[in-house]
C-alpha cells in the first residue's frame, strides 16, 4: 500500500501544482489589466487513516480564491469618467442586458474601477460592457435614496438627457452700500438705480433694476429709503414690487437694517431677510438681510457701492464634460459654467469581500460566502470616495509570481521524481517476481 499511496500523493502534487501555475499564468497574463485581483491557489493535506506500522500518504488539495480586499494602486488619466475608488468598496455597474430591463430586476454586479465613456444612447459603459449605474437626482440637484440594501432605483447612467440646461434665477443677494450723506438735509432726494441681470425659466437674459430713494431730510437716529423694482421683461414703467426701509444711526450699530416694511408685490421675511418678488416668468428672492444684522444692504458714509451683488441662474448652455466627486455625485459641466449634479453613484460593502464571486471584465457578484451589500454614500462609513480622472491597477506583482513560478516548477518537478522513482521500486518488485 506504501507504493500505491506514494504514487497517487504524487500524481495529486503534479495536479495541485498544476492548478498553482494556471493561477500564476492569470496573474501575469493580467499584470496589465486595469481592476484585476489576483488569483492564488491553498494547499491542504490529506491524512488517511493509518494502520500500525505502516503509512498511507494522503497527498494534497488545492483550493483557488481571488484576493479580491487588496487594493491596487491608482494611475492618474485624462478621462473624467475613468474612476477608481480610493480604498474598500466597489462600484455597481449592470451588463447590456440590464439596460431593457426593469429596476429591481437588472443583473448587478460590481467592479473597483473602470473606464468609462458615453456609448451612441449616452449610457456611461466600458469597452467591456460595464455599464456604471446610479440614483438619478432631482431637477434641483438633491438625490432621493430609495434604499440601500436593495438595486432597485438604481439605473444605467445616461448623460445624453442633460445636454442642454437652462437655471432660471431664484435668488439674488443685494450685497451693496447707499450713502448716508444721501438723506441729509442738504441732499437732492435723487434716486440711485441698480440693474442686475437675472435670468428667465428659458435661460434668456433679463434685467430687474432696484432704484433706491432717499427720505430727505432723516429723522432722529434713522434714515428712510423706499426701494422699488422694475422688471424689463414686463412693463419697464411700472414697479413690480416696492418696500421701504430704515436705517439704524444709532452708536454700535449705525449703517444696519432697523426696519423693513414691504409695500405693493413685495413680501419680507425678517428671519432670513428675503424680500420675495413675483417678475414676469416666475418668483425671486432677494437677500438684503435681517435687522440688526451686517448687511448685506448697509447705510454707511460712502458712495453706492454695488460690490456685492450677486445672481444665481444660468442661461442655456451645453453639455461639455461630465465629472465625478470624491461623494460620488456625478456633475455635468456646461460651457456656461453651470455645473448641476445628475447622478450619485453609491459605493457598494459586503462583511466578507473576499467571499464575492468572480465574474468577468473584472467584476463581481455577491455570493452567500460575501454576504448581502449595502450601499454607501462614498467616502462615508467604511468605503473610500470616488475618484475620477484614475484607474485602479492590477495587483499582481511581477516579481512576486515569478518567485512563484519558480517554486511551483520545482515542486512540480519534485512530484514528478516520485512517479519517475514509485515506478522503478515497482519494476525493480516486477523483476524479483521473474
Amino acid at each position: 500500500m506504501g507504493l500505491s499511496s506514494s504514487l497517487n500523493a504524487g500524481v495529486m502534487g503534479l495536479a495541485v501544482n498544476a492548478t498553482k501555475l494556471a493561477t500564476i499564468s492569470d496573474n501575469i497574463a493580467n499584470s496589465e489589466t486595469y481592476g484585476y485581483k489576483r488569483a492564488d491557489t491553498e494547499f491542504t493535506n490529506l491524512v488517511l487513516q493509518q494502520s500500525k506500522g505502516t503509512y498511507n500518504a494522503g497527498g494534497v488539495r488545492a483550493s483557488t480564491f481571488k484576493d479580491v480586499s487588496a487594493q491596487g494602486a491608482l494611475v492618474s488619466t485624462a478621462n473624467s469618467t475613468d474612476i477608481s475608488v480610493a480604498g474598500r468598496g466597489m462600484l455597481p455597474v449592470t451588463t447590456t442586458a440590464g439596460l431593457s430591463a426593469a429596476s429591481g430586476d437588472r443583473p448587478l454586479l460590481l467592479t473597483t474601477t473602470g473606464s468609462f465613456a458615453p456609448d451612441q444612447n449616452g449610457f456611461l459603459r466600458t469597452q467591456a460592457g460595464n455599464f456604471l449605474m446610479g440614483w438619478p437626482a432631482n431637477p434641483d440637484g438633491t438625490v432621493t435614496v430609495p434604499g440601500r440594501n436593495s438595486s432597485t432605483g438604481l439605473e444605467p447612467v445616461q448623460i445624453s438627457g442633460a445636454q442642454f440646461i437652462a437655471a432660471p434665477t431664484e435668488n439674488i443677494e443685494l450685497g451693496l452700500n447707499i450713502p448716508a450723506s444721501a438723506t441729509k438735509s442738504t441732499g437732492d432726494g435723487a434716486p440711485f438705480d441698480l440693474p442686475v441681470e437675472y435670468f428667465d425659466t428659458l435661460g434668456s437674459s433679463q434685467t430687474l433694476s432696484f432704484q433706491f430713494t432717499p427720505t430727505v431730510p432723516a429723522t432722529g437716529s434713522s434714515n428712510a429709503w423706499t426701494v422699488d423694482i422694475y422688471d424689463f421683461a414686463g412693463d419697464p414703467t411700472t414697479a413690480v414690487a416696492t418696500f421701504d426701509v430704515v436705517f439704524d444711526n444709532a452708536p454700535g450699530s449705525g449703517g444696519t437694517i432697523l426696519s423693513v416694511t414691504p409695500g405693493a408685490g413685495a413680501t419680507y421675511d425678517s428671519t432670513t431677510g428675503m424680500i420675495g418678488v413675483n417678475v414676469a416668468t416666475g418668483s425671486i428672492d432677494v437677500e438684503i438681510g435681517t435687522p440688526g444684522s451686517n448687511g448685506p444692504l448697509t447705510q454707511l458714509s460712502s458712495t453706492f457701492s454695488p460690490v456685492g451683488v450677486r445672481a444665481d441662474g444660468a442661461p442655456i448652455g451645453s453639455l461639455s464634460n461630465v465629472e465625478i466627486n470624491e461623494q460620488g455625485m456625478i456633475e455635468a459641466i456646461y460651457d456656461t459654467g453651470f455645473r448641476r449634479v445628475i447622478y450619485q453613484v453609491p459605493v457598494a460593502d459586503v462583511p466578507n469581500i473576499d467571499g464575492l464571486t468572480a465574474r468577468e471584465n473584472q467584476t463581481f457578484s455577491v455570493s452567500q460566502a460575501s454576504g448581502d451589500f449595502y450601499f454607501w454614500d462614498a467616502g462615508s462609513g467604511p468605503v473610500g470616495s470616488t475618484i475620477g480622472f484614475s484607474l485602479t491597477e492590477s495587483t499582481t506583482d511581477i516579481a512576486a509570481e515569478l518567485t512563484d513560478l519558480i517554486q511551483t516548477q520545482r515542486a512540480y518537478s519534485s512530484n514528478a521524481k516520485i512517479i519517475q522513482t514509485v515506478d522503478e521500486m515497482l519494476q525493480e518488485t516486477t523483476n524479483l517476481i521473474r
